[in-house]
């Protein structure tokens, strides 16, 4: 996420903020709470896809010329067959290479992880600055204040324990494939 787009997500939503009549406790936490969790879940979300599309396209595009570079005939040229080796068995390394690594750190889960769980919390500052969707029922954004904060804490929650149980831990064997 740039910098651009950072500010001007921050403006956005105190202009938004400073026309919704929230006390500043209640506006405190729309700033220290919520915006901050999008801007920063946002920044992440960018951050992982960037690296699982690199990692991705790093393996995809090196491993379809390692075959074309192991099927190359030079005749007998030995000091381009030694280049030719030693390109493909460092592109081998570096397909290797960027396929454990996105294994390991799981960028593409975790990219759609950060991504969901920022447009879940968008939609509820959306619905909830239009009393709109669940915050239909009140009259105004002070009186619906507490169910939006039920709302963003529960999405932080599950984003916790989505993040914990799904990305961090390794998934179980089935130990009757034993």
């Amino acid at each position: 996420m740039t910098d651009s787009y950072t500010d001007f997500l921050k403006q956005d939503f105190q202009e938004l903020f400073d026309s919704m009549g929230l006390p500043s406790h209640q506006e405190h936490f729309m700033r220290s709470r919520w915006l901050d969790q999008v801007l920063w879940m946002e920044k992440k979300a960018g951050t992982c896809q960037d690296r699982h599309q690199g990692l991705r396209l790093t393996t995809i595009i090196l491993g379809v010329i390692v075959p074309i570079l192991v099927g190359l005939d030079v005749g007998n040229r030995p000091d381009l067959q030694m280049a030719i080796r030693f390109v493909t068995v460092a592109f081998s390394g570096i397909v290797a290479v960027s396929a454990a690594v996105e294994e390991f750190f799981h960028y593409g889960e975790r990219w759609t992880h950060y991504r969901r769980t920022v447009e879940s919390l968008k939609r509820q500052g959306w619905q909830f600055s239009q009393l709109s969707g669940l915050y239909r029922e009140y009259d105004s954004c002070q009186e619906a204040f507490p169910r939006f904060v039920d709302c963003v804490e529960d999405i932080l929650q599950q984003e916790v324990e989505g993040y914990v149980t799904q990305i961090v831990q390794p998934p179980q064997e089935d130990e009757q494939s034993s």
